[in-house]
């Protein structure tokens, strides 16, 4: 141990080897140091900019003050550099100074340090780092701008769950287990039997084994994206196919052609909003991003995907119509805080639609505390506030003095009247009824529509699934936040007074579901004999306003410790001390309706219980059964689309779609089913697929890839990987996911790395229509899809140059034997391979990643 020990003498003559820095306040000179070797640091915050920018946040040019900084520190020959913490951040202050007429790097390769050195080359620099203040150095002209001074004190969350696609979500393996029915798009239904591991050609790989009527097929896991979990109603088998028979080929051509006529109607059912025209408001630009800096936390990944789309589609000339999926708190709101904001800029009015009292007012709150250093006034209409204010608002309305209006249903009755409406949040759709449905339809006509949910009704869902209706999915939970244990139980008073007594001993409070107003105030008092260490009180939406606004506050406060309710607490209420709800026959309540109910709890770090009180389960109806079994499987974090999804399978789409759709479903599953809708749709509207979405790449490669049970030894986990792997579409994809794998797991084993290479690879075939690549040391053969579109000018230049090495087939074959191509390791294979069909598919190039100086390969003469 003495090894790992320095003595007070060793240590003093390696410290005596260095140079020494002295800080002080008082600038003291002495022998060891001179003025020569002083340097002044003037710790500054900068605090005349701040306070401009804050003062001057409410004018139409609020960033003028930071062109003022800039310009004056310049004039005296200092560098400036912006130290931010995240690329996100630095990307958004790159545009901001773009607005100013600044083109200003991004530095991510170097320190604070290393840009001192080269503050010549970068007079104005971003760089990444973490500065809780701004400094200027006198003697070296340089000016450091902290992030928090532009942009205010932020709290940081973080989330390793990349965001995914709808189509990703809906096709995810996640859920499969083995024995479940499968669908693969060219062999039709079959039986997973589970993960195998062969050696094949001398070339170990992971396999799915696949069961069929007449066969057992073994299919690479490269060919992954061909497979889909089977889903049709509950309760009904589908018929197995033979790998041998054409069964399967005629049912696909027999659904399509009847889908089309179904595609007709939604097409027409849709076609009068996408001719309509609405207000066209202008593209996200600098006043979007003062307003974003407000935001508390980095966005995730597919919440910036989601206001990015949103924004986009408030700029485009047509209404509107856009779903945000997210489960409780994972940031739905602030998509609709940024479209709100984006009215207000151009003068248009808000209405924000909520289904409760108390999810208006928690939306009230929200929006006045976001809005509060900007010149929009926000008010609100609710049974909380008396008749005579309520007037007053509604007159604001009218005359146009209220920007952002926010309600419940009462905003939808005829005597509403907008001064200039341009956008209609609402808030959790499912929960209004039919006539308010009807409502909605009429204002929805011409103006900008934004939806919120958790989880979207079916109906809703199915137009989205369709690309009828946009859609946008939040997955990413914030940090630290755990999914809910979920049990189902009879009712039983041992577990209700240990459930409740448990949550007390922690320290928090607890909810008790109870859906009748009738004996809400029995079953309170039988729980508080029950449990007489608990304060319970009772609450329904019956009750009067100033009484139920006084117990849902003295709840918060944590003056009761049990709250008996009914669905009134579904939609809205926040009280993170609050882990563990209870739901008395939860056997009578919606998929979604449990599902709310349930994200009452679990908004804290603290882990969170539900349990479902049922009868006897003998008693329950089938369909019961099912829900509580899908909420119970769907544990996970941010599954309410998936529940979704589930409930649309539950009730089959005969429901939806009419008897002979339901039987369509039942034929190919409901995943591929919504495929062959969907191509049906984009035929009839005209909309011309791209090369992406038609082609599907069968890769070939000499090479051993795949993952290593020592890597990642749960198989569920492999499987979900390899479809990720699948879904990859570009090199910055990769390399997303090599990080998150690295992260996650360790360094790549050179299988997986190899993986990686080749998925990659073949994502990126998709643009340019190969079919087929198959890569060998002597040559390499690709194949491509009719709709592949050639530079017939550059191809035939190549071929007659160089036609020793370059045969062209077929008219969609291509042999290449040209030694500067093949030969050489797979990854660099991969990559020659792509920057030749750059150059022969220059349309492609647009749409490709550019390539720096260094990775461009010399075309051989």
């Amino acid at each position: 141990l003495e090894g790992l020990f320095l003595s007070p003498a060793i240590v003093a003559e390696k410290l005596n080897l260095e140079s020494r820095t002295y800080f002080d306040h008082v600038e003291l000179l002495s022998s060891e140091n001179s003025a020569e070797s002083t340097v002044k640091v003037l710790s500054t915050t900068h605090v005349e900019l701040v306070t401009k920018l804050r003062a001057q946040a409410q004018d139409r040019n609020p960033l003028a003050p930071l062109r003022e900084f800039i310009e004056r520190w310049r004039s005296h020959s200092f560098a400036v550099v912006f130290v931010v913490g995240s690329l996100p951040r630095g990307q958004r202050l790159k545009r901001m100074l773009f607005d100013l007429g600044y083109d200003v790097p991004l530095l991510e390769e170097l320190s604070g340090m290393e840009w001192c050195e080269r503050s010549r080359e970068f007079p104005i620099g971003i760089i990444f780092g973490h500065l809780s203040a701004g400094a200027t150095i006198p003697d070296e002209r340089l000016v450091f701008v902290s992030e928090n001074e532009l942009f205010g004190e932020r709290s940081y969350r973080t989330g390793k769950q990349a965001a995914l696609s709808v189509k990703q979500l809906l096709g995810s393996l996640s859920q499969l287990k083995e024995n479940d029915f499968i669908v693969h798009a060219d062999f039709g239904i079959g039986i997973y039997r589970g993960f195998v591991h062969k050696v094949i050609e001398g070339k170990p790989t992971d396999l799915l084994q696949l069961e069929y009527a007449d066969s057992t097929l073994f299919l690479p896991l490269t060919s992954i994206s061909k497979v889909q979990r089977f889903s049709a109603a509950e309760g009904q088998s589908p018929t197995i196919d033979k790998l041998s028979s054409q069964r399967w080929k005629k049912t696909k051509e027999k659904v399509k052609n009847s889908v089309l006529a179904l595609a007709g109607d939604l097409i027409r059912l849709y076609a009068a909003r996408s001719i309509a025209k609405g207000w066209h408001f202008d593209p996200a630009g600098a006043e979007d991003e003062r307003f974003a800096d407000g935001f508390p936390f980095d966005e995730t990944p597919d919440q910036r995907k989601a206001i990015e789309d949103t924004l986009a589609d408030m700029a485009s000339e047509r209404p509107m119509d856009r779903l945000v999926c997210g489960d409780v708190g994972f940031g739905k709101t602030e998509v609709a805080l940024r479209a709100a904001y984006k009215a207000a800029q151009h003068s248009k009015q808000v209405a924000v639609l909520a289904p409760t009292t108390l999810l208006v007012e928690q939306h009230r709150a929200t929006f006045q505390s976001r809005f509060a250093e900007f010149p929009v006034r926000i008010s609100a209409v609710s049974r909380f506030y008396s008749a005579e204010k309520n007037q007053k608002v509604l007159s604001e309305l009218a005359s146009g003095e209220l920007d952002i209006i926010i309600g419940t249903h009462r905003l939808l009755q005829k005597d509403i009247r907008f001064r200039d409406l341009g956008l209609l949040i609402i808030d959790e759709e499912h929960r209004f009824g039919v006539k308010q449905k009807e409502r909605l339809k009429q204002l929805k006509k011409h103006i900008d529509v934004l939806t919120l949910t958790a989880t979207p009704i079916p109906r809703t869902l199915h137009m989205s699934l369709l690309d009828l209706r946009s859609i946008s999915l939040i997955t990413t939970p914030p940090v630290d936040r755990r999914s809910t244990r979920t049990y189902v139980a009879t009712e039983d008073e041992i577990l209700i007074r240990d459930a409740i007594l448990r949550e007390l001993q922690r320290g928090g409070q607890a909810f008790f579901v109870h859906n009748r107003v009738q004996s809400i105030a029995f079953t309170t008092q039988e729980l508080s004999r029950l449990v007489p260490e608990a304060r319970f009180e009772f609450a329904h939406g019956q009750m009067k306003e100033t009484e139920l606004e006084q117990i849902m506050l003295r709840f918060l406060q944590r003056e009761i410790d049990v709250l008996v309710c009914t669905t009134i607490i579904e939609s809205g209420i926040d009280i993170p001390n609050a882990n563990t709800i209870l739901i008395n026959r939860a056997d009578a309540f919606g998929l979604a309706q449990l599902y709310q109910l349930r994200g009452r709890v679990g908004r804290s770090s603290r882990q969170a219980y539900c349990y479902f009180l049922i009868p006897n389960k003998k008693k329950l109806r089938s369909e019961a059964q099912q829900r509580l079994r899908a909420l119970q499987s769907l544990d996970e974090l941010g599954l309410g689309f998936h529940l979704a999804l589930r409930d649309l399978e539950i009730r089959g789409a005969g429901n939806l779609l009419g008897k002979e759709q339901s039987g369509n479903v039942l034929s190919v599953g409901f995943d591929l089913y919504m495929k062959i809708l969907r191509d049906a749709v984009h035929h009839l509207t005209g909309d011309e697929l791209s090369l992406e979405e038609v082609s599907d790449p069968e890769v070939r490669a000499d090479v051993i890839s795949y993952i290593p049970e020592f890597y990642i030894p749960d198989i569920s986990e492999r499987l979900v990987l390899y479809q990720r792997f699948a879904s990859l579409r570009s090199e910055e994809d990769a390399l997303d996911l090599q990080t998150e794998l690295e992260d996650r797991f360790g360094p790549l084993p050179i299988e997986t790395s190899n993986l990686l290479h080749l998925m990659s690879f073949r994502g990126q075939l998709r643009r340019f229509g190969v079919d087929k690549a198959d890569i060998s040391e002597q040559r390499i053969l690709l194949s491509f899809i009719p709709e592949a579109r050639f530079d017939p000018s550059r191809l035939l230049e190549l071929i007659e140059r160089k036609s020793k090495y370059y045969r062209f087939s077929k008219g969609t074959s291509l042999k290449i034997t040209d030694p500067s191509l093949i030969g050489t390791q797979a990854p660099e294979v991969f990559h020659k391979t792509m920057v030749f069909l750059r150059k022969v598919f220059p349309n492609a190039e647009l749409e490709s990643p550019k390539l720096t100086s260094e990775q461009q390969v010399a075309f051989p003469e």
